[in-house]
């Protein structure tokens, strides 16, 4: 029997619109995973990550809002197929790709303020 093991999360993130968007594909870039779909008007995203040792891919859906001029929020939902197999293999690991992709984020985003700072 297979079923999806999903998670949400919504984060406040400390730079513009923009700039949280076009960080993203660098991030994804250094995840090594794939961009199914784009919506650049909507700002929205479908990621792939890599299949893991006994469990499947992850799908990411982003969805990068703007709060304010400086403020944007970024929401999340990502989603895993298991079976009863890959079930406890797969345990966690949802929300372990979601929380590496933000890591990832934030490093790409520190990057880009590093870089305006020193230039």
């Amino acid at each position: 029997m297979a079923y999806v093991r999903e998670e949400k999360q919504t984060f406040e993130i400390d730079y513009s619109l923009e700039k949280v968007w076009a960080a993203i594909p660098q991030a994804i870039k250094t995840l090594d995973w794939t961009i199914e779909s784009t919506d650049d008007q909507a700002y929205k995203l479908k990621i792939k990550s890599k299949p893991g040792f006994f469990s499947y891919n992850s799908i990411l859906n982003l969805e990068v809002k703007s709060v304010d001029e400086k403020t944007a929020k970024l929401s999340i939902s990502a989603e895993t197929p298991v079976t009863t197999i890959t079930s406890i293999a797969d345990f966690g690991r949802t929300r372990d790709r979601l929380e590496q992709f933000v890591d990832t984020l934030a490093k790409e985003l520190d990057k880009k303020t590093s870089r305006v700072k020193t230039e």
